[in-house]
């Protein structure tokens, strides 16, 4: 079988994801000390035994999210299973910067701080209450495109996620984003459902976070992925250090191609995708993009254990 790696985006968050792997493999353990050291905060024990409100903030779930999946990937390491196993690699959003890390291109410790600069410069661009976000259940990308255009009125309002065939996200001003949701219904949308997100993401109003980015991301060594990425913005393999960089500022205020990005890896050939890290909300999408790919989802020891014994 051909594989790809993939790694989750946020939402995926959840108290306690990651102490099972660090409790059963020293190298995951390794990979939370790390990120701890990088950031000068005790983020393990946040998502250990914290608060999940604290928790879900950007700014601590986006470095959270790549340390579980880290840890992940380094469990698999103890076994045996190396990233060049795969093909590809591919992450959802935040998901990209762990799949760059899995791959070699970014250090942990540079990662996680990308990642905590990333999550603060997302949040402090648009004031809370200001902006949201909506899945639009039961809509293709050009219609929710087309609901999105017709719902901005002068305001922003973006097709933000391209996830499944049924699943588009929208992002935006608030009453844009609302407008978005009753269009979507007389639309024949089956469901339009407001997110409890903090931040409209991957739209223009992010512009002030991709500024961030840029000047955060040119102090960071970049070096060529052992495994090529299928990055979020081009929905196909990329793998020179400097395009990497760029389509990474792209990304904070470009749509997210995944359900492209997932056809594009299915037509090179790829039909196994193991998602690395907390949940399995990837596996779900691809299940409603590629039936035909077999997705495993390896966030805690049984899941290592499963993967390995296939």
């Amino acid at each position: 079988m051909t594989k790809a790696y993939i790694f989750p985006g946020q939402g995926a968050q959840s108290i306690g994801m990651g102490k099972a792997l660090a409790e059963a493999y020293p190298a995951a353990k390794a990979v939370f000390d790390e990120v701890d050291a990088a950031l000068s905060q005790d983020l393990s024990a946040l998502i250990w035994e914290g608060d999940i409100a604290e928790l879900t903030l950007t700014e601590n779930a986006q470095p959270a999210l790549m340390a579980t999946s880290m840890a992940a990937m380094a469990a698999l390491n103890t076994e045996g299973v190396q990233v060049t196993d795969a093909a590809f690699v591919a992450g959802h959003s935040l998901g990209e910067y762990s799949a760059l890390c899995a791959a070699g291109v970014i250090s942990l410790s540079d990662t996680a701080r990308l990642l905590k600069i990333r999550g603060k410069a997302m949040q402090d661009a648009v004031p809370v209450g200001v902006g949201a976000m909506a899945a639009l259940l039961g809509l293709d990308f050009a219609a929710a495109q087309a609901v999105a255009e017709a719902a901005a009125e002068g305001e922003v309002c973006q097709a933000a996620n391209d996830n499944d065939p049924g699943q588009v996200v929208v992002s935006g001003h608030k009453a844009a984003v609302e407008r978005a949701c009753v269009l979507a219904k007389e639309a024949d949308a089956k469901r339009a459902i407001m997110l409890p997100v903090s931040a409209p993401f991957h739209c223009v109003l992010m512009a002030p976070a991709a500024e961030v980015m840029e000047a955060a991301l040119a102090e960071v060594e970049f070096k060529t992925p052992s495994v090529p990425l299928v990055a979020n913005v081009a929905a196909a393999a990329v793998d020179a250090p400097l395009l990497i960089r760029n389509l990474l500022v792209d990304q904070v205020t470009g749509s997210v191609r995944w359900q492209e990005s997932v056809l594009w890896m299915a037509a090179q050939g790829v039909d196994e995708m193991v998602e690395v890290g907390a949940g399995k909300a990837l596996c779900g999408m691809i299940r409603r993009i590629d039936r035909s790919i077999e997705c495993h989802g390896v966030g805690d020891p049984d899941g290592v254990a499963k993967y390995i014994t296939g």
